[in-house]
């Protein structure tokens, strides 16, 4: 399957997962729609596409916002006339017992990583049916095994699978492809700016990014999910480990989470 002159929107595309995810759909030739809350590092991301000769359109956008997600699949049309892969990468994190936690911390994490993904796959829907395209939502192992300290996240990836799952199933027959990816621990900003209990970015991240797997394999991942229509990519042996050991031992799993979390610099449970 040819990628070349498709349209692609990313989500949360100014960086990590979606910024690399820009680049591996540019080299196959891909129309790209690039979306974030952050013009400049979009802007700067599209001048290092065009110097490379790859075109991009950027738009500012806030995934917890309707409008702004409604605009987004707008202007997809209006420069391209089709949609053909819809990436829902826009996410945030955070990191607080669920105890000492402002709710308001909740209630965003479900607007950027449950509502953005749901508003943008609403509007952009009659498109990718007209194409038989892909939407392809980035998960998380949080989406399948509850973290502790990271219960808004948690919820949030639990109703993002719910929901991609529900609209596979629902289009069967349509010929319109429905892929998750679970990536493992990634190399990104996500940690640094993920939410304490009061609802501010943490800044520090607690684990060694150098260390953790680097987001062009999981665009590269991503990409091949779109080519060979996949339903589903849990990425490294742990995840795949966890995937299905919590299936069948999920007290195990339990314990070996929360072990690994208390290890963590600055972990919660300390």
């Amino acid at each position: 399957m040819s990628l070349e002159g498709k349209t692609v929107i990313i989500t949360g595309a100014s960086s990590g997962i979606g910024e690399a995810c820009a680049y591996a759909f540019a080299n196959l030739g891909c129309n790209l729609v690039l979306a974030a809350r952050n013009l400049d590092k979009l802007q700067k991301i599209a001048d290092n596409l065009k110097e490379l000769n790859q075109h991009a359109v950027i738009v500012v956008c806030d995934v917890r916002i309707e409008a702004d997600c409604q605009n987004l699949i707008n202007q997809a049309i209006a420069n391209y006339h089709q949609i053909d892969v819809l990436i829902n990468n826009a996410g945030i994190s955070m990191r607080a017992l669920f105890k000492d936690l402002d709710l308001k911390v909740v209630e965003e994490l479900m607007q950027t990583n449950f509502w953005g993904a749901v508003y943008c796959t609403k509007y952009a829907l009659p498109e990718l049916l007209k194409s038989k395209g892909s939407i392809i939502a980035v998960n998380s192992w949080a989406g399948f095994t509850g973290l502790p300290a990271r219960t808004g996240y948690s919820a949030s990836k639990f109703a993002l699978q719910g929901f991609m799952e529900s609209l596979r199933v629902e289009n069967l027959k349509t010929g319109l492809h429905i892929g998750t990816i679970f990536p493992g621990y990634t190399a990104s900003n996500i940690r640094a700016v993920a939410l304490n209990d009061k609802g501010l970015h943490q800044k520090d991240s607690p684990l060694d990014e150098s260390k953790l797997m680097k987001p062009e394999v999981v665009a590269n991942h991503i990409v091949e999910m779109v080519i060979k229509r996949k339903k589903y990519q849990v990425l490294t042996l742990t995840g795949k480990l966890m995937y299905w050991i919590n299936k069948i031992f999920p007290n195990y799993i339990d314990k070996r989470v929360y072990k690994v979390i208390s290890k963590e610099k600055n972990s919660p449970f300390n």
